[in-house]
């Protein structure tokens, strides 16, 4: 059952309301200021909160932005309701954050849609996005620019890679957000003596390209098929009409970019102090977890994802092989004793 907060200092409309709310099978938390509201959401961590605007102790101007500044809050959907229904207040209220803008008086249907398609675009968010088509469907169901995201979705491009194609160079400028609709695809970096460590593995459902689009810098990595691929292009233009629609969109990206980073700094520290035996371990883990299927990759590319030398990599797997850690059958390799592998001392 999702919880709602409704925070509105007149009674007759906190209960009238609250009983909506409740009949429509939410749970819901009430509070008649601001401050009452604020302590009640710490406590509990409503998935919605309702406020009003004008309230005494502290109004709803003052909920928004203690709830910006708390990192358990901020991301819950914050709708107003307030009798205010200027453009310059709505404004306000939205330029500040907010979900949605209900004015009163309103009727339970406007309540209600309100609520549930809030809630529905928060679940989105929290979830990764599905593979091929019906991922970027998902990601246009979060913003309102109907028109322009329709556009995108009937008139995008579909170009084709084949294996070890490359799709974007370390050092170019981007111009493109990169979805990936078939296949496989890894992005490495390249050092002065021309070689290669891999630093991100993709899957279908995965979009490549966005931290330059989002930083305007260069590539910082080259991204290659690994395998006969297919990828929806966005252009640059419709990805920032995209990101600047909605700030739960942005909002995605962002938290994509952040586990980008995190991801990248394990890495390097697996890199710097683990054994030969983990390092390989590690990458055989990454890969069954990513793909969910027998590893079919070329023992070079594994060694670059291991970040160790072929020939070291291929001893290894040979010594898991006979540790029944894992099999091998037609050059693929078939992860045995899971738990072991990702439990493996340095």
């Amino acid at each position: 059952m999702k919880k709602v907060l409704l925070i509105e200092d007149n009674q007759d409309i906190r209960e009238n309301t609250a009983e909506i709310l409740e009949l429509a099978n939410y749970q819901v938390f009430t509070a008649e200021n601001g401050k009452a509201g604020i302590e009640i959401a710490l406590k509990d961590q409503p998935d919605l909160i309702i406020c009003d605007i004008m309230m005494p102790v502290l109004d709803g101007y003052g909920v928004l932005h203690l709830l910006h500044k708390n990192a358990s809050l901020q991301n819950i959907p914050f709708i107003f309701l307030s009798a205010k229904s200027e453009r310059i207040d709505i404004r306000k209220g939205m330029e500040m954050g907010a979900d949605d803008y209900i004015t009163k008086p309103f009727d339970e249907t406007e309540l209600l849609n309100a609520v549930e398609s809030r809630l529905k675009k928060a679940d989105l968010l929290k979830h990764e996005m599905a593979g091929g088509l019906e991922g970027l469907s998902q990601l246009m169901q979060l913003t309102d620019g109907k028109d322009t995201l329709q556009s995108l979705i009937e008139d995008r491009n579909i170009n084709r890679y084949r294996k070890k194609q490359v799709i974007y160079q370390e050092g170019n400028r981007p111009s493109r957000l990169y979805y990936l609709l078939k296949g496989k695809v890894k992005t490495y970096k390249t050092n002065e003596d021309g070689k290669d460590l891999v630093i991100g593995l993709h899957n279908e459902g995965d979009f490549l390209g966005y931290v330059a689009l989002l930083e305007g810098s260069s590539y910082n990595e080259t991204a290659e098929a690994m395998e006969e691929t297919e990828l929806v292009i966005v252009p640059r233009e419709d990805f920032e009409k995209l990101i600047n629609n909605s700030h739960e969109v942005m909002r995605k990206f962002i938290t994509m970019l952040a586990r980008n980073v995190t991801e990248k700094e394990e890495k390097l520290l697996g890199l710097a102090y683990n054994s030969l035996r983990k390092k390989v371990a590690e990458a055989l883990m990454v890969l069954h977890k990513k793909y969910k299927a027998p590893i079919d990759i070329s023992r070079e590319n594994l060694a670059t994802i291991a970040g160790t030398a072929t020939e070291s990599l291929i001893r290894t797997l040979s010594d898991f092989k006979s540790e029944k850690l894992v099999d091998i059958k037609d050059g693929a390799i078939v992860i045995l004793n899971e738990k072991k592998l990702g439990n493996m001392l340095n």
